[in-house]
């Protein structure tokens, strides 16, 4: 018999586990409005706030009108536009490699990546709290797939030193999107030298949030492009924009334009995104004043919730989850927070392991210091009456 549709959203319902969508009627920022009500946004990437920024909202405009809604067609047809180019050289001189190539999201270049370099007779080692395209691009590459526990160096380096793969891919999430924790680089990049291993990093989340000008975390640990060979970054998040790209050497990027299946069979971003993507580079580049308010936002609120006696993760980034451990549990108390005025989201299995379902409470350098105190205060009323 065909798949019971409607029974298995039921089971997903009473497992806590029903997802369900929110419309904003209203720009990304700090306040938004969901179902004609305004809301204060705790759970937004758009960490410095460039969203709707002004400079990046013109420069999309701008291109738009010249360039047209749409690009066309994929790069390797007719969709390679001046803005993809420039944009494309720019955030090489940015990240100090050699090439970068554009992808239309981050689930794309990550997958496509792994796919391109890795296949049968080759193994793929991966943590275990990677993002989802992360494993699904290992899992989908006929390698030899194998995870290691979260940051466990010694595990991995026991996987490495028993694997006769003919060739040795080890990927990692930068900052990690649901615990807000950084993968320790500098030991994976010593065990990629020893083992002759590649090395590959998805710094969605870390890109403009650390490092002196924003570079992430190859920034922040001084990791060239020998010590870190393939680097992806997202353009949704910090930038404000939108798509993603792979950052790495000269023969890297071209093998990629000849062996990505998702990038030379999709439709290349418009042009006009392209154009935004580079106004909020120059702006994150320039960005020390916003990253240093919003190092300031997240270190007054781990202050109020130690206070608190709140159990959130350790986390120095802007991704700062609280442990609520039932799914139950998390969807009552973002119902509660949300019932005071403020948005933020449940996060449960598969996305956190089972029994670990939190509140992902996420800052943006466009938040207040008024905004902090009054999310605490919500917070402590919800630990005192228990979400009532």
């Amino acid at each position: 018999m065909p798949f019971d549709l409607s029974s298995a959203l039921a089971q997903k319902k009473a497992d806590g586990l029903y997802r369900e969508r929110r419309t904003l009627a209203s720009p990304q920022g700090t306040r938004v409005v969901v179902d004609g009500r305004r809301l204060l946004n705790f759970c937004s990437n758009d960490y410095l706030g460039l969203a709707n920024h002004a400079d990046v909202t013109a420069a999309f405009v701008a291109a738009a009108q010249h360039y047209g809604a749409g690009s066309g067609a994929s790069h390797l047809v007719c969709g390679h536009s001046a803005e993809h180019e420039a944009l494309e050289q720019e955030l090489a001189a940015f990240t100090g490699r050699e090439r970068v190539l554009l992808f239309s999201t981050g689930w794309m270049a990550n997958t496509a990546v792994i796919q391109a370099l890795c296949g049968a007779g080759d193994a793929v080692f991966e943590d275990r709290l990677n993002h989802a395209s992360l494993i699904d691009g290992g899992l989908a590459s006929g390698a030899r797939f194998q995870r290691y526990r979260h940051n466990d160096m010694a595990q991995l380096a026991a996987q490495l030193q028993q694997s006769a793969a003919r060739q040795k891919l080890i990927v990692t999430d930068g900052v990690f999107s649901m615990d807000g924790d950084v993968a320790p680089l500098p030991a994976l990049a010593r065990l990629a030298a020893e083992h002759d291993a590649w090395l590959m990093v998805d710094d969605a989340h870390g890109f403009g949030v650390m490092g002196a000008t924003g570079g992430g975390v190859a920034e922040h640990f001084a990791l060239d492009a020998a010590a870190l060979p393939v680097l992806v970054g997202t353009l949704g998040k910090s930038f404000g924009s939108f798509g993603a790209f792979v950052a790495g050497d000269a023969a890297l990027i071209e093998f990629l334009i000849n062996s990505a299946r998702a990038y030379i069979y999709t439709t290349a971003l418009p042009p006009a995104v392209a154009a935004a993507s580079r106004a909020s580079l120059a702006l994150l580049r320039d960005g020390h004043d916003l990253r240093a308010r919003l190092a300031a936002h997240v270190s007054r609120f781990r202050a109020g919730a130690a206070s608190l006696g709140l159990e959130l993760m350790p986390s120095d980034t802007p991704i700062q989850p609280l442990l609520l451990g039932s799914n139950e549990r998390a969807l009552a108390w973002s119902a509660a927070l949300q019932a005071r005025g403020f948005l933020v989201g449940a996060i449960r299995p598969p996305t956190v392991p089972a029994g670990m379902a939190r509140l992902r409470i996420t800052f943006s350098a466009a938040h207040e210091t008024a905004d902090i105190d009054a999310l605490l205060l919500a917070l402590a009323e919800c630990q005192a009456g228990e979400v009532a």
